[in-house]
């Protein structure tokens, strides 16, 4: 029975072929060079500038990750462009709670609360359903608008600074 293995480490010609090209790598290039009228060391230089880092030079760079202004939340109520009404933190934007949602056409609006009976999956607690409850189907329009809702919703939360 005959075994055959593996060698450990490269071939000997491998090694003499390596040695040789390592040896005569300037003349190697300087031909590269002259048949290709210097497009051999322009494609080594274009793959160099390409393995380089960016450099942060003139550049604007936002970390998302970055930590936020301050660890405590500074809440305000927030009215979006998507009827949602929430409360969202003055520092890095973020929404802390879901309070409610405008609902209906431009005719019949009214603020509805996040609660479960209101088909929301994330109700409200109990204590801010108690502080906000008495605005659940307010109608928004002639004599309350936007802007009168997040500032009752404001006072009711006790959300503002003396």
């Amino acid at each position: 029975m005959d075994i055959f293995s593996k060698r450990d480490g490269p071939r000997p010609e491998d090694v003499k072929a390596r040695k040789l090209l390592q040896d005569n790598a300037g003349t190697i290039r300087r031909l590269a060079d002259t048949i290709s009228n210097g497009g051999f060391t322009k494609m080594k230089q274009d793959q160099a500038r390409r393995r380089e880092e960016p450099k942060p030079e003139g550049l604007m760079i936002h970390d998302l990750k970055a930590p936020s202004k301050s660890e405590l939340p500074e809440p305000y109520v927030k009215v979006s462009l998507n009827n949602r009404v929430v409360l969202a933190d003055k520092s890095n934007g973020r929404q802390l709670q879901m309070l409610g949602e405008i609902r209906g056409n431009s005719f019949a609006r009214r603020f509805v609360l996040a609660t479960s009976e209101n088909g929301f999956f994330s109700p409200i607690d109990d204590e801010m359903r108690a502080a906000i409850g008495a605005l659940d189907n307010q109608e928004i329009g002639g004599t309350m608008s936007e802007k009168d809702l997040a500032r009752r919703l404001t006072e009711l939360l006790g959300l503002e600074k003396n």
